[in-house]
C-alpha cells in the first residue's frame, strides 16, 4: 500500500471489483448528510464495478487529465453540491478530491491539487 493512500475494502466487493483508492477527502456524515454519502456509494460501487456514469451524476474533467471526472451530489441535508473528484485506473478507482463546490467554475486551486496529487501517485509506481 502507498503511504499517501487509504484503500477502501469491504465486505460483498466482488474480487471483479477495482478497489477504491483514496487519495483525499472523506465520504462519511458528516459533512455530507446520511442520503449523499448513501448516494456517493452507491455511485462509487458503480463505478468499482466498471459502469460508466454520465451526466448528470459524472462528468469528464480534462483539465485534471485523462480518465478524470467529477461526481456530481446534491446533499438537500446540508444545502451543498459535493463533488467527488476520481480517476478510473486499470486496476483502482482513484478519489483524488472530495469537496462541497461554492461556484460554477471548479476553483483552480482544486484543479491543481488534484494534479499534483496524481503526478505523486503516476511518479509511485
Amino acid at each position: 500500500m502507498r503511504d499517501n493512500a487509504t484503500y477502501d475494502i469491504h465486505s460483498g466487493v466482488s474480487p471483479k471489483d477495482k478497489p477504491l483508492v483514496i487519495l483525499s477527502g472523506e465520504i462519511k456524515t458528516p459533512p455530507l448528510s446520511p442520503a449523499a454519502r448513501s448516494e456517493a456509494g452507491f455511485l462509487l460501487r458503480r463505478l468499482q464495478k466498471g459502469d460508466t456514469l454520465t451526466m448528470p451524476q459524472s462528468r469528464s474533467m480534462p483539465s485534471i487529465g485523462p480518465r478524470c471526472h467529477e461526481l456530481r451530489i446534491h446533499d438537500a441535508g446540508t444545502n451543498n453540491t459535493w463533488r467527488v473528484i476520481y480517476r478510473v485506473d486499470t486496476e483502482e478507482l482513484l478519489v483524488v478530491d472530495v469537496f462541497a463546490k461554492k461556484t460554477r467554475a471548479t476553483p483552480k486551486q482544486t484543479i491543481e491539487t488534484c494534479k499534483r496529487r496524481l503526478r505523486a501517485w503516476d511518479h509511485n509506481d
